[in-house]
């Protein structure tokens, strides 16, 4: 137990006198009698509007708050009388104490339940709580008790505590009402009449269903669990611990993985971590050792919902607006079970996940919050305890915020309580739930200073670095943001970071798609980004290569659209990005020509083989093992569809040809120690069958991975739209080249892992197609 001696003796805290009116919710009036030592709680259905000799003030919700007379310093309780029709009558007693200043957030300590909260510039902190049995979210407006904090005795520091006897130690919800400076040109937004989700908690309690309509609005709060037992990891649990250079990355959504229908799960798991722990098999047959996971922070899918806009029709279900950076997706539990069971349940599947030696990589976001913009705020939580700490603003701008997320405002990382709260959250998804690593969306942001400014050496990006406690995660970054700091190759990385590699993306396109020039291009990327990464003690893995990500079209998309087509997001097709690099391969869309779907199957193939033979780290989309297709929508975000849902039913009908092919492209890879190598390729390690470097026409190339031990692995990729007949070098000594993949062959001759003799001489590569062969 942390304890703080000085807070912590005999004497227990007078409750405050009130200077102002308890702020509250309409219909609740509140008797105050005196100061305290010790505090009553009363709950009486005849107390609403009762006086009580109480003097009567409004606060700005309309509610009527009852102060009584102090008579004398001896008085020893305070009553809340509350009108409560859902409850019976009864009495609670508790005594309050000053509390303790850390651990941030709800502790249990040896005096009760503590409550700690940071705000540098709020001058009046109230701590609300609803008790277990008042669980309807709907019915909170009536049953909040609002306890203020007394900044001569509730406060060390910047932080503002209390610590609760006898409060139940589980399903309590709770939150703050903050007040402070107004002038919102110095970047204040403090309103009391807004009830405040703690930047600590480490569960959320909201609506229990994902996108139940008739919880649209539903409110956000805290909550705490020190009843359940500790989590059982097993006597023979362990991480997995792969090693960078092994790993193969899936990005996935946990909802979209077993939604639909399709999935054949019960719908009471659909869409959960206890779905994906039913799906598991399928990771492994396709091959892959870790998920990376879109965000599962709890996070609000109706928030476009809230007003009147031309996204109102869309369900947020890739879950980037985060509400807290401590509590798991609570409408991930299975049968609406909540945040007590969404946290048991996404251990669970970190569990099994690793018992089948898959390591989980979370997508974080700490470039900015759900609580969008000026014009438009949603408030929960940073945004009302101390907006100028929490996010970059414009000083001389009247203190607007600044977006370089492009979604309204901008996390203000580098400052010293937001770099801490990064920290902390960070550690505790290590700590709490065994998470193997973490990727930092739009990463460039937290690269910037408090007022928006590039830093050579950002101070939290160091810090996370050199944390001992994450010295065994991967970390990840998108190394760019909104605000155009492309830091590809450039991301400060103290010999750590990774990064997704976006010129491996761009480039691969455009040569795989037949573009002129990309040769050289194409081989420095499949060779591991030298030219990126090899510097200090960088190595080939810390480039995350992919072709593809949740971020715009999908592999199947990639080969069947020019054009983005994203009307049904309800901006006119103005979302979304312009240059995709992608080629329909003869026509927009679906089609019936047996020629244009040769193709395609041919191209996807292509981009697979070579993300999979690439020196670095390869990530590929959930959905693209079968050829998933958002119908040329390249900003998906909103639909909570069979758009992003995985489609069971098209895995189970291409599963002897299109999956077939990249989960044995992906066994291939993880079995030839060749294509992940800790060091970068040396002259002696490649052979480039290449002496026309410089034609700008050439869409052509050939090459060979050496390995005297396992067998050299020779290479050819033809995006020219013709025939080539290719002379094949001679093997080496004592061996001979079996032919593994032609992906101009029908399955299964597409890919045979043992090989097929007799390749000899030259071989005839059909336009854009790719082989690979084995020295055996």
């Amino acid at each position: 137990m942390l304890r703080t001696p000085h807070l912590y003796d005999s004497n227990v805290a007078k409750f405050p006198l009130f200077a102002s009116p308890l702020s509250s919710h309409p219909g609740a009036s509140c008797t105050l009698a005196s100061p305290v030592l010790e505090m009553g709680l009363k709950w009486n259905k005849q107390a609403s509007g009762s006086n009580q000799q109480g003097i009567v003030r409004k606060t700005r919700d309309g509610a009527k708050h009852s102060t009584a007379n102090a008579y004398g310093q001896r008085a020893q309780e305070r009553v809340l009388e509350e009108e409560a029709p859902q409850l019976s009558e009864s009495s609670l007693s508790w005594k309050t104490f000053p509390g303790q200043a850390f651990p941030l957030g709800v502790s249990e300590v040896d005096s009760g339940i503590n409550f700690a909260i940071l705000s540098q510039h709020a001058t009046a902190v109230t701590l609300c709580l609803s008790l277990p049995e008042r669980e309807r979210l709907g019915g909170l407006d009536g049953g909040m008790m609002e306890l203020p904090l007394d900044p001569n005795v509730n406060k060390t520091g910047d932080i503002w505590h209390m610590c609760i006897k006898d409060l139940p130690r589980s399903n309590v919800l709770y939150g703050y009402r903050m007040d402070g400076p107004r002038g919102w040109h110095q970047g204040h937004r403090f309103d009391s009449s807004i009830v405040l989700v703690d930047p600590y908690a480490k569960l959320v309690e909201g609506r229990r269903i994902f996108g139940d309509t008739t919880k649209k609005l539903s409110k956000f709060l805290g909550t705490y669990d020190f009843d359940s037992l500790p989590f059982d990891w097993g006597e023979n649990y362990k991480l997995p611990n792969i090693p960078e250079k092994d790993l193969v990355i899936y990005e996935m959504n946990v909802r979209a993985y077993t939604a639909d229908e399709s999935s054949g799960l019960d719908p009471d798991i659909r869409g959960s971590y206890l779905g994906m722990i039913e799906k598991i098999p399928h990771l492994r047959e396709l091959g892959i050792n870790a998920v990376e996971l879109l965000p599962v922070f709890e996070f609000d899918e109706f928030e476009f919902q809230r007003r009147r806009n031309p996204r109102d029709h869309m369900i947020n279900t890739w879950g980037y607006s985060t509400i807290n950076f401590f509590a798991p997706m609570s409408r991930y539990a299975s049968a609406g079970g909540g945040p007590i069971k969404a946290s048991q349940e996404f251990k669970q599947m970190v569990k099994v996940l690793h018992g089948a030696g898959i390591e989980v990589i979370l997508d974080v976001v700490y470039n900015h919050t759900n609580e969008a913009d000026d014009a438009n705020p949603y408030t929960t939580s940073f945004r009302g305890i101390d907006n100028k700490v929490y996010y970059m603003l414009d000083v001389n701008n009247n203190g607007q915020l600044l977006n370089y997320s492009g979604c309204g405002n901008t996390l203000n990382c580098n400052h010293p309580v937001v770099m801490e709260l990064i920290l902390d959250s960070l550690r505790h998804w290590v700590v709490e739930y065994h998470v193997d690593g973490f990727r930092f969306d739009l990463a460039s942001v937290l690269c910037r200073g408090t007022d928006g400014t590039p830093l050579d050496a950002p101070p939290i990006i160091r810090a996370i670095a050199k944390d001992a406690i994450l010295s065994r995660c991967k970390i990840i970054s998108e190394p760019w943001d909104c605000g155009g700091l492309y830091l590809v190759g450039r991301f400060p990385n103290w010999d750590r970071w990774a990064e997704w590699n976006g010129k491996y993306r761009d480039d691969l396109r455009r040569f795989i798609k037949g573009d002129s020039g990309m040769k050289g291009s194409f081989a420095t990327r499949v060779s591991g980004s030298a030219d990126l990464y090899k510097v200090n003690k960088r190595k080939p893995y810390h480039s995350v290569n992919f072709i593809i990500a949740h971020d715009g079209f999908t592999l199947y998309d990639l080969v069947s659209y020019n054009f983005k087509h994203n009307n049904a997001n309800g901006e006119g097709g103005n979302d979304g990005s312009n240059d995709n690099l992608s080629w329909n391969c003869g026509h927009e869309g679906e089609t019936d020509d047996s020629t244009i779907k040769a193709i395609r199957s041919r191209q996807m193939k292509n981009f697979h083989l070579a993300l999979m033979i690439s020196q670095g780290t390869p990530m590929m989309l959930m959905g693209d093992e079968y050829g998933h297709t958002r119908h040329g929508n390249n900003n998906s975000y909103g639909h909570d569809t069979a758009l992003n849902h995985f489609q069971w039913g098209q895995l189970e009908a291409r599963n002897n040809n299109h999956f077939r092919f990249f989960k044995e492209a992906i066994k291939f890879r993880r079995a030839h120690r060749v294509f992940g190598r800790e060091t970068f390729l040396e002259k002696h390690d490649v052979t480039w069958h290449e002496d026309n470097w410089d034609n700008y026409e050439s869409k052509f190339l050939a090459f060979t991975f050496h390995d005297s031990s396992e067998g050299d692995i020779y290479l050819a990729f033809n995006a020219h739209d013709c025939f080539i007949t290719v002379p094949i070098p001679a093997p080496p000594e004592k061996r001979r080249w079996f032919r593994v993949v032609d992906t101009n062959l029908e399955s299964p001759n597409d890919i045979v892992p043992d090989g097929v003799p007799g390749i000899e001489g030259t071989y005839n590569m059909a336009p854009f197609s790719s082989i690979l062969l084995q020295a055996k």
